[in-house]
């Protein structure tokens, strides 16, 4: 109960009905004397004297800091200021991608004195519907609102011009890229706020995109910041430039050659690769459909990837490389080596025969190749024992990741060698069963190319700012000269006497393997009636040795991507004045 009385007075301590019966006995303590109208009035006088300190009281100890912050707010602008990113190059030196000026818009709806006036003012100088300015100026709750983001400077100046209430402007930055879409997927694009969200853009944001200063200042009668009135700056620091390995000029080479080849294929799915077998430097690689970075709201859904580097496939007959190199290897067979072929085998109550049907025949291992047999090379695979062949894909890391420096890179898979049956050795042979991305074709056969040494495939090259070069690992991966030599030249055969014939390049010895693969059904089993057509090839022994894959998808078994190849390689030949010894 003496608690509950103590609350209680404590309560009323605080009010202003116990602050007057205070103030009275207090007065009649001190002037016993005085008369009852002027002690009233003196009562009365004590209490508010004492409810005036007590408020300043509030005001200047227990809130001074809340006013002052929301005063300091009032008067003064601040916002961060983004760093000028860093430019993409090209191996030759051409900007893929800067930042140029521009002009952020905003508003404080609190201070717009005229909505229609002001959004009728601001679609005239900026465009689009003034009812949307309106919504954006009307907003409540809330003292900042973006009118655009990033602005042409013009258009900045233009709505400065007008002095519109409750209009003000930033300093801003945005991403321009001048080559459109040739390009665009390695490049990648950014998001308004200055992040890379695809392709390299993402792969070196850190690299590219320097770290945001601080800008605080008072601000005058119209919104613009008093000279001499900055509070506090923080700047910013500008993001580092890098130059990547892409040649924008055979970019666009490839991507024309593969659009062009598609239509006449007949798909809108299509890839290409170009590597330097002898460094790992990507010149060119692409994927349908293109991707625009300066055009996203235009971009279609799957575009914003190259497909041949992220996603895997089965790769076919482009795969019987590498059950060669493994034959090869273990010196069970040459290329003159000859092995009987009937027209079809079984094993595990499955059959295998090749694409197109034949009698029983003699084949050599070169004609095998040649004529691109899935009998045949299942046959000589397993003469020479099906563990070669594991080894030869775990030795040239064939469904492992490249490490190339691009977001999303995908592994591949196959079966684990102590699940092998007879008919999982087969179908590997041939390149079924097992999944690689064109990429790590692409790696194996410059390795071929490249006297047995594997690169790692890349982009970046340098930061030129600081001249820092990029430095990548490679590895010996076979020292077996004679079987890389047999190896080129039966891929050389296939283009002089094989399917390949259509991927040769006048005067210069392409070697090459074509792959006609059936596509994996969600359901199970494979689709009927369409086929991923590729090859994979190089000019042996060229000054620039460059690799080249090319790519279709779901098309009928008929067509080819050779004819692209050819294209590709031809103009690559010109461009760089490529000699083979």
């Amino acid at each position: 109960m003496d608690r509950r009385s103590h609350a209680s007075r404590a309560g009323r301590a605080s009010s202003p009905h116990s602050t007057y019966h205070r103030a009275q006995s207090a007065i009649d303590a001190a002037l016993p004397a005085v008369g009852g109208r002027a002690k009233v009035v003196l009562v009365l006088f004590a209490a508010f004297a004492a409810i005036f300190f007590l408020r300043l009281v509030f005001l200047q100890v227990i809130v001074a800091d809340q006013y002052s912050a929301q005063a300091e707010e009032s008067r003064t602008i601040s916002f961060t200021t983004n760093p000028h990113r860093g430019t993409i190059y090209d191996r030759n030196g051409i900007v893929l991608a800067t930042s140029v000026e521009a002009t952020t818009i905003y508003a404080n709806p609190v201070e717009v004195t005229d909505v229609a006036g002001t959004a009728r003012a601001l679609a005239g100088a900026l465009g689009g519907e003034p009812a949307d300015f309106e919504a954006l100026l009307s907003k409540e709750g809330t003292s900042f609102v973006y009118i655009k983001r990033q602005a042409e400077v013009s258009e900045g100046e233009r709505v400065k011009a007008l002095e519109l209430d409750g209009i003000y402007f930033i300093s801003d930055t945005r991403r321009e890229y001048p080559n459109g879409s040739i390009g665009g997927q390695v490049i990648g694009y950014c998001n308004v706020d200055g992040d890379g969200i695809t392709g390299l853009e993402l792969q070196y944001n850190d690299i590219l995109k320097g770290t945001a200063g601080t800008y605080v200042a008072e601000r005058g009668e119209k919104g613009f910041p008093i000279p001499g009135g900055v509070k506090e700056e923080t700047p910013a620091v500008d993001g580092q430039d890098i130059m990547i390995s892409l040649d924008i000029k055979l970019q666009d080479t490839v991507e024309q050659a593969v659009i062009e080849g598609m239509e006449t294929i007949e798909t809108d799915q299509g890839s290409a690769v170009v590597m330097d077998a002898s460094t790992g430097e990507i010149y060119a690689a692409c994927s349908l459909p293109l991707m625009n970075p300066a055009d996203m709201e235009s971009s279609e859904v799957g575009s914003e990837h190259v497909k041949a580097i992220t996603q895997v496939y089965e790769p076919g007959s482009t795969f019987k490389s590498v059950s060669a190199m493994a034959i090869l290897e273990a010196k069970k067979m040459t290329p003159e080596s000859t092995m009987f072929c009937p027209s079809s085998i079984s094993a595990n109550d499955y059959d295998v025969s090749d694409a197109h049907e034949r009698e029983d025949e003699t084949l050599t291992l070169r004609e095998i190749l040649n004529h691109s047999s899935n009998v045949g090379i299942s046959l000589a695979t397993e003469a020479a024992g099906f563990e070669h062949l594991n080894d030869a894909i775990g030795r040239y890391h064939l469904t492992e990741r490249t490490g190339v420096d691009y977001p999303g890179e995908g592994s591949g898979h196959v079966e684990d060698f102590e699940n092998w049956g007879t008919i999982v050795g087969y179908n590997v042979s041939f390149g079924q069963g097992i999944s690689v991305t064109p990429l790590q074709m692409v790696r194996f056969y410059g390795c071929i190319a490249n006297g047995g040494v594997m690169v790692t495939p890349h982009f970046l090259i340098s930061k030129p700012q600081t001249g820092e070069v990029a430095e990548y690992p490679t590895e010996v991966v076979t020292e077996d000269a004679e079987a890389l030599s047999d190896l080129r030249s039966m891929l050389r055969s296939v283009v002089t006497d094989g399917s390949g014939k259509r991927a040769d390049v006048e005067g210069y010895p392409v070697c090459g393997k074509t792959s006609t693969a059936e596509v994996p059904s969600e359901q199970g089993g494979y689709k009927e009636g369409v086929y991923n057509l590729g090859f994979c090839g190089f000019i042996d022994g060229a000054s620039t040795n460059l690799v080249c894959f090319v790519g279709a998808n779901e098309v009928p078994y008929t067509r080819q991507t050779t004819p692209v190849f050819n294209a590709i390689m031809t103009s690559a030949v010109k461009q760089y004045n490529i000699t083979s010894s």
